[in-house]
């Protein structure tokens, strides 16, 4: 059985790390390379950086920071925000990103996954899907949460996975910063509908949030922002955690 990931998001904006609460209301936690040091031992399996403040603007990703980043960084690193073409996207990986997230460009310029999977393998794209509910349906935001693009959130992954999307990264924007738990609904909604792997994200507040993601609704795995930053918890606790469950997890990253 494939063993289920642990992926802490870090959110950036212009000098460090933030955290908000439905994707507003930016609060600063800290620099980011003291966070990514931490991280580096404390099993964790992978880590997103999410440059919050490039989504949906001109500006192209930052390269400087994220090869500081990656310099530094011990485990496989997933980067967002502002990639826009084909050359963002090698760029970002001659900084040492192992994978590149994209979602406001998906609605813009579809044929840009394609472009990737074709040259660089769908391995290395996560289609990033942020949605929430609108008059009791599903929809799908751009822009970091600011544009609604009224398309349902399953058809949507759908359509990433045939353009060649490795995985796909669902948040609930409702959910993001509460920790009160993942939304079960819009996670099973996704896992129902795909065969490429799943991370849940928004709202993960205590471990058995996680185990019930992953055992209820499907999730290959979780990614988490506010339960690492603000308690007193941790990826490995959450391991530990899900390992009584009998969830296979890997306890350090060789593994």
């Amino acid at each position: 059985m494939l063993k289920k990931r642990i992926i802490p998001t870090l959110l950036f904006k212009e000098f460090g790390l933030v955290k908000g609460s439905g994707f507003n209301n930016w609060r600063r936690i800290g620099p980011v390379l003291p966070a990514v040091k931490v991280y580096n031992n404390r099993e964790v399996d992978e880590l997103i950086f999410l440059d919050v403040a490039k989504f949906g603007s001109l500006d192209e990703p930052d390269y400087e920071v994220v090869e500081d980043l990656s310099r530094n960084c011990f485990v496989p690193l997933t980067v967002g925000g502002g990639i826009k073409r084909i050359d963002h996207v090698q760029k970002l990986f001659s900084c040492g990103a192992d994978k590149i997230s994209i979602n406001t460009s998906a609605f813009q310029n579809p044929n840009l996954i394609r472009e990737i999977a074709i040259k660089h393998g769908s391995q290395c794209i996560v289609g990033s899907i942020d949605a929430k509910k609108i008059n009791g349906e599903w929809r799908c935001f751009s822009n970091s949460g600011q544009n609604n693009t009224n398309y349902k959130p399953e058809i949507w992954a759908k359509f990433l996975e045939e353009l060649g999307v490795g995985e796909i990264l669902i948040t609930s924007i409702d959910k993001d910063g509460t920790m009160s738990g993942y939304d079960q609904e819009l996670i099973s909604l996704i896992t129902d509908n795909v065969k490429v792997p799943v991370i849940a994200s928004g709202g993960a507040g205590k471990y058995s949030d996680m185990q019930k993601a992953i055992q209820e609704s499907g999730a290959s795995a979780v990614a988490a922002a506010s339960i690492f930053h603000f308690t007193e918890q941790t990826p490995a606790g959450a391991k530990d955690f899900l390992e009584k469950y009998g969830i296979p997890v890997r306890k350090n990253f060789s593994q």
